[in-house]
């Protein structure tokens, strides 16, 4: 193990680090993901630093008093089985203190997490094709919707509260939004984001499969030609069934996982996962 490694928060300017890395290790990330993800908390992600360089990523975002997310979690592949992920695993877990911690989890690494304390909740299914073209036109753009509406919506779907991070999330550049409105009231919504390659879709939030339907057609649309990516939860049946229905095909597969327990979430409404990295 190395013993002159130091370990500390990225500064906003380097969070872009963590998202080249991951990038380079196939995850695909979004264009505008560090400016969002750092809007979160400040101190979330860290890194080790072997003579004076990046050795290590990881980021544990601490969302309120009670759940955090764990994800960037990247060793420099020349620096793999020294110990230096390890001290950094810890270093992020520390920064969690007492919360309960979420991550989505890759199969060659579920037993690792399996051995920290990590409890299997359920898999998530990455699913990718160039469906047909959208139609934009039984939906609203998500500006027009009022901001408390959709954050109430995200908080039958996610274990906190996360209004920062929505807020980066809504406006950020290049980022398309689109609602399902029923006599005024929210029924649906979703964000689509371009990445290096392609478009995300994600969150992708409905109280029924119709309303999910119409949003995924609107954020197909807002991407053009381009293939999409879409991450589902597999307990959601009808989630499942629109990615098939639109041609994608299941490309990878995370656990998600928890080391405690969380307020209840409503799966059957998750259509699209916002980010395996930031949950």
């Amino acid at each position: 193990m190395d013993d002159d490694i130091t370990i500390r928060p990225l500064r906003p300017q380097e969070i872009q680090i963590a998202v080249d890395w991951a990038a380079a290790e196939g995850w695909n990330p979004g264009l505008a993901d560090s400016a969002c993800f750092g809007a979160v908390d400040p101190g979330g992600f860290l890194v080790a630093e072997a003579d004076g360089a990046p050795a290590a990523v990881i980021s544990v975002v601490n969302y309120d008093t009670r759940f955090a997310f764990l994800g960037f979690y990247i060793v420099r592949p020349d620096l793999r089985g020294r110990g230096i992920g390890l001290r950094l695993w810890r270093a992020g877990l520390a920064h969690a203190g007492a919360r309960t911690i979420g991550l989505d989890g890759v199969l060659a690494q579920q037993a690792n997490y399996a051995r920290q304390g990590f409890v299997f909740a359920h898999r998530n299914i990455r699913f990718a094709g160039t469906p047909g073209p959208g139609d934009a036109g039984a939906t609203v753009d998500l500006a027009e919707v009022a901001f408390e509406a959709v954050a109430a919506s995200d908080a039958q779907v996610f274990p906190a509260p996360r209004a920062a991070f929505l807020k980066a999330w809504l406006t950020a550049p290049g980022h398309a939004g689109r609602a399902v409105l029923r006599a005024g009231r929210l029924a649906a919504w979703g964000v689509a984001r371009p990445a290096r390659a392609g478009w995300k879709i994600g969150p992708l939030v409905a109280e029924d499969e119709g309303a999910a339907e119409s949003v995924f057609g609107a954020l197909r649309a807002a991407a053009g030609s381009a293939p999409v990516v879409l991450d589902v939860p597999e307990p959601n049946a009808g989630a499942l069934a629109l990615a098939r229905r639109h041609g994608l095909a299941p490309v990878f597969e995370t656990a998600r996982m928890y080391t405690g327990s969380i307020r209840p979430v409503a799966l059957q409404r998750v259509y699209g996962v916002t980010s395996f990295e930031l949950g």
